[in-house]
């Protein structure tokens, strides 16, 4: 394998809940925020550029259950992040608008980084989803048993293998529908 690959595979892999991957995505770029705001005076190129491996890790790291999050966290992230760089003065109503106006001018950044969370979440989503119809029908070919004899007279009434005749291979019963 190459070099790359075995590093990757040496990275951490925690797994974040939907808060906790947005909590850690909005933590990162407040401290992004107040550092490009005391090293480099606000640069927003410097922080729509952070904020993209931001949006990426926080797709990878969140959990399967909770893959829909990230594309929602990020971008609160990148708000709550650009209020120490967007500037502004005079109180309260000052520095609102010019938070607002620092998201209107750095859209971009903002849809780029969602747009990366949105396909990392989709692609490791499909992965999952492939991933599970891989066991179901490894399970199902399990049954069937060898040369795709099956495995006793109940999986050949449509139940689930060792079930004793026990009900359908879901293991619910039927729901019966109404006659008209």
């Amino acid at each position: 394998m190459p070099p790359v690959v075995l590093a990757l595979r040496r990275l951490p892999q925690p797994r974040l809940t939907g808060l906790g991957a947005g909590l850690f995505a909005s933590a990162v770029m407040l401290t992004l925020g107040f550092l490009d705001r005391l090293l480099l005076d606000g640069s927003p190129v410097v922080y729509g550029l952070l904020f993209l491996p931001v949006s990426a890790l926080t797709a990878l790291w969140v959990r399967a259950a909770d893959l829909v999050t990230a594309p929602i966290g990020v971008p609160i992230a990148f708000a709550v992040g650009v209020v120490p760089i967007a500037g502004g003065s005079g109180g309260f109503g000052g520095q609102a608008m010019a938070v607002v106006t620092a998201l209107a001018v750095h859209a971009g950044w903002l849809y780029g980084g969602t747009l990366v969370a949105g396909l990392i979440a989709s692609v490791r989503k499909v992965r999952e989803m492939g991933r599970r119809q891989h066991l179901v029908r490894t399970a199902a070919a399990a049954a069937q048993g060898p040369a795709g004899v099956s495995a006793g007279p109940s999986a050949a009434a449509g139940e689930a293998p060792g079930a004793g005749g026990r009900g359908p291979a879901s293991g619910r019963t039927p729901r019966r529908r109404p006659v008209a």
